[in-house]
Formats: structure tokens, sequence, C-alpha cells
């Protein structure tokens, strides 16, 4: 029987050097010129596979000036012998399969290892909490991308169950996702939003369910079929752009819902807009009392996000400030241990000039941007006050300016779950590959199971 090392607790030394970020216990390092995956591995003695795959590039693909490149550091590594088993290595060591997952991208969530294959079974890390997680993710998303996140998420949203003004529901197909997400142990979330199949919140639509008291027990029965019909753990709700006169009633109904569903076992979330004040104008903020809806549901996420947006000028998604903002008008609302951080996981592509009512930015992930930026010969910039990544670029007489999400900027924004004591992050959305935001996951919090009760 094959029995492993000691766990290992003294890391060998190594140098600092002024092209890289120290965040925790991983590095992040900024590209130089005549940088390649296989010397900056060198460099920091670590696996050039292993540092490819983390960052979402190919092992001899160019990197752009300025771009991030996440360094992680096995404590504990154990070369694959014959007729061994992701199974049976996980037992040997005392660790989960997805603790395995985690600690190594390179197996995409797959339990397929080989002879000499190289694994972490433990790198290190500085924890900043025990925090649940989860993501959104549209019923298209490839088995293989939902693979590899599902081991990160204590929870999965199928987005999104319509419904009619009757109560009657409007389905999704969600069933490979629920299946998927049972096999990772990750808890499948029922989303109910107003969306319409024009993919606009229809005011229309709520407004007329709301003022309908008789029909909501109609809705919440359909819903509570669904529930336990597919094995979903609770219910997510979104009704967006209400506008005042549907506050008080939005509200009602929530609570409405909990009372309903919570003595049948299944706890209600709602999502909330990034407001920073009770007298916020604008339809999509007025709708959502912060107070009366964090004690309608059990839990509340607030979307801190789409600062940057398809139509609007060129910005990052989710400035620090801005969203600090929300976060600390938050808890002064609701109980911080009832509010989920929403993430983005995306950027957008900005076409300059910006042209009111004209300009549309395209959405691209981590991957694409970084890509394009070597593409163009692009710089690789990061704001120290969005604390974001960004970059410009000339194509077809066209100025750019590309702002996106790496692992700088990510870890920024957990640190918010430890300052101001939140339950946990949720991500918009799951359907691009980033695997810095999988390694800060891993590198940062400790994921606890999903429970919103």
């Amino acid at each position: 029987m094959f029995f492993p090392k000691p766990l290992q607790f003294l890391r060998q030394i190594r140098k600092i050097i002024i092209y890289c970020y120290w965040v925790n216990r991983m590095v992040i390092h900024i590209v130089k010129q005549g940088d390649t995956i296989f010397n900056v591995a060198q460099q920091y003695s670590v696996n050039p596979d292993i540092l490819a795959v983390n960052n979402g590039v190919s092992g001899n693909a160019n990197l752009a000036l300025g771009q991030a490149l996440v360094v992680v550091f096995p404590l504990v590594t154990h070369i694959v012998r014959e007729g061994e088993t992701l199974f049976s290595i996980a037992r040997d060591y005392g660790v989960s399969v997805n603790s395995l997952y985690r600690n190594n991208l390179i197996l995409e969530s797959k339990p397929v290892v080989f002879t000499g294959m190289e694994l972490i079974i433990e790198s290190e890390k500085n924890l900043i909490g025990g925090y649940m997680t989860g993501g959104y993710a549209y019923p298209f998303i490839s088995t293989d991308l939902l693979d590899s996140t599902l081991p990160f998420m204590s929870a999965l949203m199928p987005f999104t169950y319509g419904f009619k003004s009757d109560g009657s529901l409007v389905p999704i197909d969600d069933t490979v996702m629920i299946s998927r997400a049972e096999v990772y142990g990750t808890k499948p979330v029922m989303h109910l939003s107003t969306l319409t199949e024009e993919d606009v919140f229809s005011v229309e639509l709520a407004t007329q369910f709301l003022n309908n008291r008789p029909v909501w027990g109609t809705l919440i029965n359909n819903v509570l079929a669904v529930l336990r019909q597919k094995g979903y753990y609770g219910l997510d709700v979104d009704f967006e752009f209400l506008g005042l006169e549907n506050a008080a009633k939005y509200a009602e109904f929530i609570t409405f819902a909990r009372e309903t569903l919570n003595p049948q076992g299944y706890p209600v979330m709602v999502a909330l807009a990034p407001k920073t004040s009770v007298t916020q104008p604008g339809a999509l903020y007025q709708g959502h009392d912060y107070n009366a809806l964090g004690q309608a549901a059990n839990t509340v996420l607030i979307m801190t996000y789409e600062w940057g947006y398809t139509f609007g000028p060129p910005m990052a998604i989710s400035p620090i400030q801005p969203v600090t903002d929300v976060v600390e008008f938050a808890v002064s609302q609701i109980d911080s241990r009832k509010i989920f951080l929403g993430v983005s996981n995306y950027g957008y592509d900005f076409v300059l000039p910006f042209v009111p009512g004209e300009s549309r930015a395209e959405s691209l992930s981590f991957i694409q941007a970084n890509e394009l930026a070597v593409q163009m010969g692009s710089r690789i910039e990061y704001d120290e006050k969005a604390q974001a990544p960004f970059f410009r670029y000339s194509a077809n007489g066209e100025q750019h300016e590309v702002w996106y999400e790496d692992a700088r900027s990510l870890s920024v924004r957990m640190n918010l779950l430890r300052d101001y004591n939140l339950r946990g992050a949720l991500y918009w959305n799951l359907m691009r590959p980033n695997p810095h935001n999988l390694v800060v996951i891993n590198n940062m919090l400790d994921v606890l199971p999903f429970n919103l009760f």
C-alpha cells in the first residue's frame, strides 16, 4: 500500500522581483519583455504545464506585455503511478476528489490521470475565511465548461424560469445542469425572473402580477412542484426595473414566498440592484427596498457589476469604489451574513469615441481579452483606482478600449467578503472560462456548502 510523505509546512525561499504582485500565498507575475511561460515557470521553480493551464494559455503561446500570470506554489505533489486512479490518490492522501480538481485545473474536473502525471495535493494558501460561492449559467453552457467550474461552486443557478400573468411557469431545459451539479456536490437553485423571450425584464408582467395577489399562490405552488420534482435546493427571485410604485408589493410577495416555501424546507433568495442610498432615483433602484427585501428573504444578492456595460462608455465592469459603496449601504440595511456579493466574470470591448444611443460594446472572456491583446500588440495596463485591467488597440480605422477581470481585480473584490463579513460570492456568469477566477477562489476561500437558512 502507498503511504504519502508527511505534509511539508516550509516552502522553498523564493526571490521577490519587481515585476510581480504578492496576493496572499500566490504570486501574480506581470509579463515583461521576453517573458514566456517556460522562463517564468523556471524563475519560480514551478511546473510550466500547470502554469499555462492556470492562466488559460498554451505553453508556447505569446504573452502580452503587462499580462497577469498567477503562480501557485505546491506544498505537496504526487507523481501518478501505474494502476493509480484519482479516487485512490484522494483516498491515500485523505482528501476529497473535489479538492484535487480545485488544486489541478489541468484535470478539467475529470477523473482521468496517467502514469507520470504531476498532481498538486496541497498548495500554499492564505484563506480569508469560509464562504459560499455560486454562479449563474444558461442551459446551453457546454458540459465541459460547466464541469470545470462546478467543484469551485457551492450553488448553481440555471438561468432562468419565467412565468405568465396567470401564475403558470415558462420552463427551461435544466436537466443536464442539475445532474452535473449533483456529480460535484453543488446545490442547484431555481431562478425565477420577469425576463421575457426578448431578453428584457417585463415591467408590465411584474406590475400585473404583483397587483393580483390571488395569483401569488398559484405561482409559488407551481414553483414548489418544480423544486420537488427536479431536486432544487431553493428559490432565487429576480424582478427588475419595478419602479417605486411596485416596491412595497414586491417585498410583500417575497415575504409570501418565504413564508410558503420555508416550512417545506426551501429557502428564498432575492437579487438586488446596486443601490447606495434609500432614495436613489431610477426605476431599477426604486423598486428594491433593501431593508424590506432583506427582511422578506432568507438571503440577498447585491448585483455589484455592470458599471461598464454594453451600451455605456468605456470603463471597468466592477470598479472597486462603487462596488464598495454598494456593500457599505447594503450592510447598513441588511444583516451582512445574509448578503452575497455579485462578481463579474466577463469583459467588454468598447469602440471609441463613445456615442450615446449608438455605441455597443461586445462582451468577451478573460481568455479572449488576453488573446486579443497579444494579437493587437497591446500592452495591458492596470487601473489602480478601478482595480481592473484594460488595454487599447486600433482595428479597421477604429479605436477600441477593453476592460475585463483578472486575478488582481478578483482578489481585491474577494477581500470585501472578509472586510464586511458577507455570506459569500455569486458570479454573473459562468458562461465564459476564467481560470484566474478559479485559482483565486481556491487560494482565498474555504468554499462552504450552500446553506441559506
